[in-house]
Formats: C-alpha cells, sequence, structure tokens
C-alpha cells in the first residue's frame, strides 16, 4: 500500500505546481500519515502558542496547518468531479486546544481577563477503545468529562485553478481550511476539479469538535488516514458536496453567515432539480417545510481571513 509518511505531510499551500508526492489510480486505496495543525509544536501543557515561540509564526501568513499532497490522481482532467471515499482514521494518543490573546472571539475579553492575559493549553488523552486502538476509543476533557473519538479532516481539497492558496485560511470551492465534521470515516466527499492528476491534499485532523469550532482550534492530532479517490467523469460541481449513508450535504464558505447558509441551500436545491427529478418548485418548498432539513454551521470563527462554513443537509429518503 502506498503511504505518504508524517515527515513529508508538510505543505502550508494548495499550489498547483507542487510535484506529486504520490500518483494513485482510481479505487486504490492509500495511507497519509497528517501532521496537526501546530506541526508537533503542543506535546505538553507548557507548550504555549506565543508567536515568537513557533517556527514558522514570523511570516505573513504563518506557517501554520500543514497538509500532505498533492496526490495525482490517474485519468483526472478538469472539469471531472473528485469523489474521497475515507475508510478510517486512527488518531494519535492525544490532542490538544490552545488558546490565549488575540486567539478567537474571547481572546481579548474584558469580562474574562484570564482569556486574553494568558497563553493556555491543554493536552487531552485518548484511550484505546476494545480493540486496542483508537478507533472506539475516548477523549478525556478533564478529571470529570470524557466523550467518544469522533475525528474528521479540516483540511481536504484540490488545487485551486489559478492562486496558490495557504493551506492555513484558504477557503473555496476546491475545498481548503473548512472544518466540516461530515468529512469523516464512512462519508464520500465530492470535489470539482481544476487540473491534471486533481492535485489532492488533506491534513488537520481533529479527534472532535463542536459547531462552530468557537475558539479558532478544536481538538487537534496526528493521525494516519486510509482512503480512496474515484472519478465521477465529465461531470463539475460548485462547490464541495458530501453524501452520508442517510443525509446528503451541500457545503458552502462565505462570510456572513446568513450568505453562506443560503448559498448552501441554493446550491442543495440546484442537486435536487439537476440529479434527482424535482422541480424548482418543489425543491424550493421542501426545504421550507420538512422537518428534517437541517442547516449545519462547522466553522465560524473570527480567525485570519476564515469565512463561515455551512452545510444544507437532507436525508436521502426524502430523494427515493
Amino acid at each position: 500500500m502506498q503511504r505518504i509518511t508524517r515527515d513529508q505531510a508538510r505543505k502550508f499551500a494548495f499550489n498547483h505546481q507542487d510535484e506529486p508526492l504520490l500518483r494513485v489510480n482510481c479505487g486504490e486505496i492509500f495511507e497519509v500519515e497528517t501532521d496537526d495543525a501546530g506541526s508537533g509544536y503542543f506535546k505538553t501543557e507548557a507548550d504555549k502558542a506565543i508567536p515568537g515561540l513557533r517556527a514558522g509564526f514570523d511570516v505573513d501568513p504563518p506557517l501554520g496547518n500543514p497538509v500532505a499532497g498533492p496526490i495525482f490522481v490517474e485519468g483526472a482532467e478538469r472539469g471531472d468531479t473528485l469523489v474521497v471515499s475515507i475508510e478510517d482514521i486512527l488518531v494519535d494518543d492525544y490532542s490538544w486546544i490552545a488558546v490565549g490573546p488575540k486567539r478567537g472571539p474571547l481572546g481579548e475579553s474584558i469580562r474574562y481577563p484570564e482569556l486574553s492575559s494568558e497563553y493556555t493549553t491543554r493536552i487531552m488523552r485518548h484511550t484505546a477503545g476494545a480493540d486496542g486502538t483508537t478507533r472506539r476509543g475516548t477523549m478525556q476533557f478533564n478529571d470529570r468529562i470524557s466523550w467518544p473519538i469522533t475525528p474528521f479532516i479540516g483540511t481536504i481539497g484540490v488545487a485551486p485553478d489559478r492562486e496558490v492558496v495557504t493551506s492555513l485560511d484558504g477557503q473555496g470551492p476546491w475545498g481548503g481550511n473548512l472544518d466540516c465534521r461530515d468529512v469523516a470515516v464512512g462519508n464520500r466527499i465530492m470535489l470539482p476539479v481544476g487540473h491534471p492528476g486533481a492535485l489532492f491534499y488533506l491534513g488537520d485532523v481533529h479527534a472532535s469538535q463542536g459547531d462552530t469550532e468557537f475558539t479558532g482550534t478544536a481538538a487537534e492530532t496526528q493521525s494516519t488516514v486510509r482512503l480512496s479517490l474515484e472519478l465521477i467523469k465529465g461531470k463539475s460541481i460548485p462547490w464541495m458536496r458530501i453524501t452520508k449513508p442517510e443525509s446528503i450535504v451541500s457545503v458552502f464558505a462565505y462570510r456572513p453567515l446568513e450568505l453562506a447558509v443560503e448559498t448552501a441551500t441554493i446550491n442543495l436545491i440546484d442537486w435536487l432539480v439537476q440529479e434527482h427529478g424535482f422541480t424548482p418548485t418543489d425543491a424550493y418548498c421542501l426545504v421550507s417545510t420538512c422537518p428534517d432539513f437541517r442547516i449545519n454551521v462547522y466553522q465560524m470563527v473570527r480567525l485570519a481571513k476564515l469565512n463561515c462554513v455551512a452545510g444544507a443537509e437532507l436525508p436521502t429518503r426524502y430523494l427515493e
């Protein structure tokens, strides 16, 4: 099985000029060892998010959020859709979250001075599950609170059409740092292809995350991801889409949030009309009346240039 090792998974941009690290065939299963969003800096609670102490934070934008790639998919051409099937995500034995001055919406808080005057790093240990791995493991938030590890890929995409876009805050139809909790095992992620070979990247795995990733970091961790790639030839989609076992999700990123929600919903309506036989009137009325239609707010962080990321979701039983 082909593999990208962690020491190779340290690109900081989606760049169509990069030389591929792997070349894979459609359906071929391969593995990627991802680094965490801090490039391994946060190992203990003594490691604070002070920019002057972190390598790569003396440039703008900082060298944060490393990704692995590009991965060249044989046969991929502009105008195709890349389909990513996530087979497994095995996270490391701990994750971290870091808060402090000017980090997130309370980074300049007067109400809670400890958040705006002190840097705090929390290390959360992972306990293995019954199979001896973290696949069914538990995250220990503190002495009192724990929950099941629910990993997903935070940064995923293909090389954009023309730009070289940072992995720290780059977002677009091609993917990017979207921190979307549905980019998870068992789901299929669809991305529009802009270059021969698709030039696929991934990284920034989270062991868990709440809606919006409010502080700007979640449970950041290293991981090993196993996945495969397929192509839908000659089909172009406007933005990232996700198919889950029991629902479909149209994703969009923009700011303000209401525009992200509106466009994700319109793109879902287009999906229903173009591929599932709905009339525009039926699709338009469905999203306002169906009690199971949902809006997911995956990311809504006041951090760098990040947009708000929304997903419009509808159960597949309404498509039958």
